[in-house]
């Protein structure tokens, strides 16, 4: 029996990108796409469904995080062997996502990352705001000594994953918000999965989606009160349910 692969989705009024986003995937290489729509006030959902994607609808916005804890089960139950995250903003090169799930087929990795920052010029010129560039840079810095990892982006949202992770991961337990992505990933170090990185070129644009000032320092504060955490359960001293195996 071959092996499934699903793209998922999390959308917010994602009109305007969706469909370039879907054109740029390589034919052939996925069996479904998920879309959730978050409580989108544009024609996500109606342009979603005519590009024959499978497509929930969260009547209100809960929430980024909240969006993939709605999309990962259903791709499980479906049967996935392998999930990729994307973004249908545009903002990640969804022409990578071939080579990404051949990467995981090869086993050098069980979960995938887009490295989008390769030099501070690049970053910089692409339109990435310095501030953003300066906190991935501290962040990834902190996350990379904490959890003893090299990874170049510690904040992309270009993932893919095999299944065993997000089977082993309890990300129900989660924030709904967008430190759900820092949380998963210090989760997926705890639990002894191999972390990768594939090259991925950098987009700001205007109808990209994008973590504002307060938004990013709240997910900052986030993502370091979740090391803390990882810490202290290492240490066994504080016995956290994020850190619990998923039954």
């Amino acid at each position: 029996m071959s092996e499934k692969t699903i793209v998922v989705m999390p959308a917010y009024n994602a009109a305007l990108t969706l469909e370039k986003t879907v054109a740029d995937i390589p034919a052939g290489c996925i069996d479904e796409m998920i879309l959730v729509d978050d409580g989108s006030t544009d024609d996500t959902v109606a342009i979603a469904k005519r590009l024959g994607l499978t497509v929930v609808t969260h009547p209100q916005n809960r929430g980024y995080g909240a969006s993939q804890k709605t999309l990962y089960p259903l791709a499980l139950q479906k049967g996935a062997d392998y999930v990729v995250m994307l973004h249908p903003d545009y903002q990640y090169d969804a022409r990578l996502v071939r080579p990404a799930v051949e990467i995981l087929k090869l086993g050098i990795c069980d979960l995938l990352l887009g490295n989008r920052v390769r030099t501070r010029s690049e970053c910089l010129r692409s339109g990435m705001p310095l501030y953003k560039y300066l906190a991935n840079r501290f962040l990834t810095l902190v996350e990379n000594m904490v959890l003893a990892q090299n990874i170049g982006d510690f904040h992309s949202g270009f993932r893919a994953y095999r299944r065993s992770v997000l089977e082993t991961i309890p990300f129900s337990g989660n924030s709904d918000g967008f430190a759900f992505d820092s949380q998963l990933l210090i989760q997926a170090v705890h639990f002894g999965f191999v972390l990768g990185e594939i090259p991925m070129p950098v987009r700001y644009f205007e109808e990209a989606s994008s973590v504002d000032f307060i938004q990013g320092t709240g997910y900052g504060i986030d993502t370091l009160k979740t090391l803390g955490v990882f810490c202290l359960h290492r240490l066994h001293l504080f016995r956290s349910p994020l850190l619990q195996r998923r039954s």
